[in-house]
């Protein structure tokens, strides 16, 4: 059973210790949660109180089935623009239209993360890389922020997912500014980051949240212009089936593959981060993919749209010193109060406090370290992340991802094509050998041997590639060569197309009277060249288990003896 619901690996083992601490940690974060998740409802274009509700049964969902210990899980900004994104493109005419559209797309994430899960292709996640993730993240943020002017502005502002229209939209609203609406807004994002710079522990979106509600009640702010939530719904949400056809699945299927991978990615990413701070090693990959789509699965059916890991609310979980997923039951019961009891509070509550909310919590996800240390030494990465960023911010989410993950994989297949090609030599006095342009100063280079070192994989991609490199320096040494070693202790695969290469090299080789000699191969290459028939080109007595072993020999072997295994092998050839 605990293969299917990991929580049974920590319930019995539970003690009061753990509840006290879960117990403070869920209050603090679910006080949290509620201007957060009413906030991030908006990014996504819905009602504020479908944050809430995406903030009940997915978390519950998630303790049970989550093998992270203080990830917490609930609607997010990063996926909240996605839904925007990708709803955006569809033909919607109405608002129930468009909130049926967002909850069948949970359900459809939901879906496609459970079965990955379940097919363990938690590994697809790697086609992800950190450019490319940086890139887009701070792409998505900006967006994020920018979409916020209407209601920091208190203008109808057109909505886009582009940078440029977003800015145009809100250049020319300017003149038509609520000041009102900015005045509260900039108070909202100037106390929210003097709290957290001067005490972290400070609840400061929170203090910002009361005190936006209490200035607008007593000084009657709505009849100036100012835009407020307005009416939630009481209640907790009620069940719902989704009504769809395979039309309307394929044209989600887009965008909830990509939130599918996004999400998980993030869950994955933040969970591993809290491992490394508390030392406990619990997430399972692919159980982690079940827990988000059961999640997602789930809360679609009680009116929740698309939820993962927050990296804001896992700190402050951990933070405040949650033990377990029980914290995650006691943020719930927050949410679950606050709709049953609280959600008139929050009539006065403006949307420029929201706006004030999202713009510094997004903030943080514009990243400029990374880029920096790209620039110091990886430039060809740090292509991929600046294409990446402005295609996300100029051209539009799903493409900024999509433009970003095959720039990715071009950038690998090139470099794998023509990977790292090293002529080898003794380091004086020792019995090693190494690259001879990196120990210029101390390496001992033979005229009568060549030692080189291909590190990576030898397949059809680059098999020409180490042909070319193979012959360039054989052909450098001239007359006086009589041997070359390859050492392949880097060298963890051969294809067949690189086999028959490396074969017909080595005859051509020997054809120039030449010998060659392969050192370092590790069980699965010494498997393949077995298997694929090199061995009958090079003869067993030319492996060798270290590239000093193979030089011995060479020294060791007279030109007769050579002149006799070659001919040898010759016959063997020509038998077969």
């Amino acid at each position: 059973m605990r293969r299917f619901l990991p929580f049974l690996e920590w319930i019995p083992d539970y003690n009061k210790n753990w509840f006290s601490k879960d117990l403070v940690a869920g209050l603090t974060v679910g006080i949290i949660l509620i201007p957060q998740g009413m906030a991030y409802a908006m990014i996504a274009g819905l009602p504020p109180v479908y944050g809430l509700y995406a903030s009940l049964l997915p978390m519950i969902a998630y303790a049970f089935f989550g093998t992270s210990r203080q990830l917490a899980v609930g609607p997010v900004a990063m996926d909240s623009l996605l839904v925007a994104a990708g709803l955006a493109t569809l033909a919607i005419t109405s608002v129930d239209d468009y909130i049926g559209m967002a909850l069948l797309l949970a359900f459809t994430v939901g879906t496609i993360q459970l079965t990955l899960g379940l097919l363990r292709m938690g590994f697809l996640v790697n086609f992800l890389s950190k450019p490319v993730i940086s890139g887009f993240t701070s792409a998505a943020a900006l967006i994020i922020m920018f979409s916020q002017l209407k209601h920091l502005l208190g203008v109808d502002i057109t909505r886009s997912n582009r940078f440029d229209v977003l800015l145009v939209n809100a250049f020319e609203k300017m003149p038509d500014t609520n000041l009102y609406d900015f005045a509260i807004g900039m108070v909202g994002i100037v106390i929210i980051v003097a709290l957290k710079k001067f005490d972290k522990r400070i609840p400061g979106i929170l203090f910002v949240v009361i005190l936006g509600i209490l200035v607008v009640y007593f000084l009657q702010l709505p009849a100036f212009g100012v835009h407020i939530v307005g009416e939630i719904p009481t209640g907790l949400p009620s069940f719902r089936l989704h009504s769809f056809n395979v039309d309307t699945l394929l044209e989600l299927a887009p965008i909830a593959v990509t939130l599918a991978l996004i999400g998980y990615l993030e869950a994955i990413s933040i969970g591993k981060s809290m491992e490394e701070q508390t030392g406990e090693e619990t997430i399972d990959a692919n159980k982690e993919l079940i827990a988000l789509g059961s999640s997602n699965m789930l809360g679609s059916f009680f009116q929740s749209y698309v939820v993962t890991g927050s990296f804001s609310r896992s700190a402050i979980n951990a933070q405040a010193g949650a033990k377990t997923p029980m914290a995650l039951f006691f943020s719930a019961i927050v949410v679950a109060i606050t709709l049953l009891f609280l959600t008139p509070l929050f009539y006065y509550l403006p949307n420029a406090v929201l706006a004030s909310i999202i713009m510094v919590s997004v903030f943080g996800l514009i990243d400029i370290a990374y880029p920096k240390s790209l620039w110091e030494y990886r430039k060809d990465e740090l292509f991929v992340l600046v294409i990446t960023f402005l295609v996300t911010l100029f051209a539009g989410i799903s493409e900024g991802i999509l433009i970003g993950v095959l720039l990715s994989l071009l950038l690998m297949v090139y470099k794998s094509s023509k990977p790292h090609f090293a002529v080898l030599g003794r380091i004086e006095g020792s019995d090693y050998y190494k690259n001879i342009d990196r120990f210029s100063q101390n390496v001992l280079v033979r005229d009568d041997l060549l030692i080189v070192r291909f590190d990576s994989q030898l397949y059809f991609g680059n098999k020409n590639y180490f042909k070319k490199e193979l012959l360039k320096n054989v052909d450098k040494k001239g007359s006086k060569l009589k041997g070359i070693i390859l050492n392949a202790e880097a060298i963890s695969y051969i294809d067949s197309s690189a086999a028959l290469m490396l074969k017909r090299v080595i005859e051509e080789l020997h054809d120039k009277g030449l010998q060659f000699y392969i050192s370092g191969a590790t069980g699965p290459t010494r498997d393949t060249i077995f298997s694929s028939g090199i061995i009958d080109a090079l003869n067993k007595k030319y492996l060798f288990v270290q590239t000093k072993e193979a030089v011995d020999y060479f020294d060791n072997m007279t030109p007769l003896s050579v002149l006799s295994e070659r001919v040898a092998c010759q016959n063997q050839r020509n038998s077969n």
